[in-house]
C-alpha cells in the first residue's frame, strides 16, 4: 500500500536547467549592457567555470566573474546582471506539463507529499513559493535538515518519519538515479525514475518504474494500491469463512 510519495525538487517538478540556463543569458545580457565589454561566449564560459568549481547553488558567481575579468566589482554592472537573472528566473520557473495536476490527483486519493533536495533551505523555499507549492507538501527536507547528500540514506528517513511512514509504503521520484534512485532503495523505498529531467543520458536507471511524464506516477499508484486492496480483501474473506 502505497501512503506517501517523495519528490525530488529541480528537474523532477520544474525544469531546473532550462530555468538556470534562461536566467543566465539574460544577465549576461545585463551585464554587457551595463557597459562589460566582453565576448558573450567568453562570458558565459567563465560563469559555467564557476558553477563547476563552487555549485549550482552559488550565490557570488556574478561577484567572482567580475572580479576575476575586471579587478574589481562595478557596482553598476553587477546589479544589472543580478536583477536579468532573478526577472529571468521568475519567468522560467514553471513546473513541468501535469505536475500541478498529477500533485492534486495524488492529494485527493489521500497520499502524503514530501520532497527531498540536496539544494539549501532557504533556495529550496524559495521555488516551492514562487511555484505556488509552499501549501502542497506535507514535509520538506533540504540539505541543512541533515548535512548529508544524496545517496545518503539520512535525508531520506528523515523525510520518512516526517511523512509517518515506512519505506515500503513509500515511492521515491528523482531524475539522478545514482542519488535519488540508490538512496531511497538503500531504505527499502519504491523507486521511480523521472526520464523527462533526465540530464546525463541514463540509459539503465535502477529504478522500479520509469516515466516520460509525470502523470504517470498516477496509474502506479492506482495499480499498486488496487493490488494491495485486492489482497487484504481477499484475506479478510478468508478470515470471515475461518470464522
Amino acid at each position: 500500500m502505497i501512503r506517501a510519495i517523495v519528490f525530488d525538487l529541480d528537474n523532477t517538478l520544474t525544469d531546473f536547467m532550462k530555468m538556470k540556463s534562461d536566467a543566465i543569458s539574460a544577465a549576461i545580457e545585463g551585464m554587457i549592457d551595463a557597459g562589460l565589454d566582453l565576448p558573450r561566449e567568453a562570458v558565459r564560459a567563465r560563469i559555467d567555470a564557476i558553477y563547476q568549481e563552487q555549485g549550482l547553488e552559488y550565490q557570488r558567481v556574478f561577484d567572482e566573474l567580475l572580479e576575476s575579468e575586471l579587478g574589481h566589482i562595478d557596482p553598476r554592472i553587477l546589479a544589472s546582471g543580478i536583477v536579468a537573472y532573478r526577472r529571468a528566473r521568475e519567468s522560467a520557473l514553471v513546473l513541468y506539463p501535469h505536475a500541478q495536476m498529477t500533485l492534486l490527483e495524488l492529494a485527493k486519493r489521500g497520499i502524503r507529499l514530501g520532497v527531498v533536495s540536496d539544494a539549501p533551505r532557504a533556495q529550496v523555499w524559495l521555488r516551492l513559493c514562487s511555484l505556488s507549492l509552499q501549501h502542497v507538501f506535507d514535509a520538506v527536507v533540504t540539505f541543512e535538515d541533515t548535512r548529508e547528500r544524496k545517496p545518503s540514506p539520512a535525508p531520506f528517513r528523515r523525510v520518512l518519519e516526517m511523512l509517518g511512514v515506512e519505506p515500503a509504503q513509500s515511492l521515491m521520484v528523482g531524475d539522478w538515479a545514482e542519488r535519488d534512485v540508490v538512496g531511497a532503495k538503500s531504505l527499502g523505498m519504491m523507486t521511480v525514475f523521472a526520464r523527462y529531467g533526465d540530464t546525463f543520458n541514463t540509459q539503465v536507471s535502477g529504478a522500479d518504474h520509469d516515466v516520460n511524464d509525470v502523470f504517470e506516477l498516477v496509474a502506479i499508484v492506482d495499480r499498486l494500491n488496487d493490488a494491495g486492496g485486492g489482497t487484504r480483501r481477499s484475506a479478510d474473506r478468508t478470515a470471515a469463512r475461518r470464522a
